[in-house]
């Protein structure tokens, strides 16, 4: 069994593979399993990973999947999560890149300290700039309960640092079915499988490691893209107060989750220019319709303490429901 698998989905980074694959490369071990991903890339990057694959193979375990069609982020990674044998697991995306030898101080970190999963701080990369994300829990090296850390409802908390790359998973965890992905989630995949890993795991910790480097800014990346794929964020956050209302804590939890979910729906709606006209309508639709489903008590008290500006684009949503059932 490999110490680590380490699954690297990739599509149209043809630009930005060379890096990754340099990085991986400076990371390698026999004992280290990479799984390359090609989600069916229009351009060269299964031309380059092919390559690399059989360059790779000298240093460690590769294996290289290629996709038949494109399904996204979320089920390109399920793919990897299929194949991998590991004892630990990890994640990379295909534009971004690593330290040298990042990945044998987070095994060695993972093995210490004998949870089921660690996280990790990460370099965010924009251009030239580089800007360092620590992740919010402020015990470091020290074995925590993970839905401890998911309150309190009002500030950052772990689930709000959903990044799957910022860390380092035991099997035991896909043994479970923790690790796996809503497949066919565009954006926000990574916030339902969050707040399962940290309802659902029994122990985490968070270590100060600094090796991954996180590109944004990334041409045809989703987050630079006003198209309708950005709108999956509502069916994550739809599936994370659902799941989150059946837990055995919902009393607790569910502010948390909800609160969480209108901080994104404000956002969305306060950079709403970037979006294609359609989809700027079709977002405004859809977010109202959000905003009815979620508990309306949770609700209520969420947008009693939020901040006025973001409180005041939700109440002229929900005022719209009102008007619209009462006209009804």
């Amino acid at each position: 069994m490999p110490k680590l698998s380490v699954i690297v989905p990739f599509y149209n980074v043809q630009q930005y593979a060379p890096d990754n694959l340099r990085s991986l490369r400076a990371n390698a071990r026999p004992d280290f399993e990479f799984i390359l991903v090609d989600d069916k890339s229009k351009d060269e990057t299964p031309a380059i990973l092919e390559r690399a694959a059989e360059e790779l193979s000298a240093v460690a375990q590769v294996r290289y999947i290629r996709r038949e069609e494109n399904g996204g982020l979320a089920t390109a990674r399920n793919t990897g999560l299929d194949a991998a044998t590991g004892e630990y697991l990890t994640f990379l995306d295909g534009d971004d890149w690593l330290a040298p030898g990042y990945y044998t101080e987070l095994v060695a970190a993972i093995e210490e300290l004998g949870c089921d999963f660690v996280r990790t701080d990460h370099v965010q990369a924009t251009h030239r700039a580089r800007t360092v994300h620590r992740a919010p829990v402020g015990r470091r090296d020290e074995v925590l309960d993970p839905r401890d850390a998911i309150l309190p409802a009002d500030r950052s908390t772990s689930v709000d640092y959903p990044y799957a790359w910022a860390g380092a998973f035991h099997r035991r965890l896909l043994d479970k079915g923790l690790l796996h992905f809503t497949d066919g989630l565009r954006t926000a995949e990574d916030r339902p499988w969050i707040w399962k890993l940290h309802r659902e795991a029994e122990s985490f910790a968070v270590v100060g490691l600094l090796g991954v480097f996180y590109r944004r800014g990334v041409a045809g990346s989703l987050t630079q893209i006003g198209d309708v794929r950005q709108l999956d964020f509502i069916r994550a956050f739809d599936q994370v107060v659902e799941e989150t209302a059946a837990d055995r804590d919902a009393d607790r939890l569910l502010p948390k989750a909800v609160r969480t979910y209108c901080a994104i729906i404000a956002h969305h709606l306060s950079e709403i220019e970037k979006f294609e006209p359609s989809v700027a309508r079709q977002l405004r639709i859809m977010a109202a319709a959000a905003i009815k489903r979620m508990p309306q008590d949770a609700l209520g008290d969420v947008l009693d303490t939020m901040d006025l500006r973001r409180a005041a684009k939700l109440r002229r949503l929900r005022r719209r429901i009102t008007t619209a059932k009462a006209a009804a």
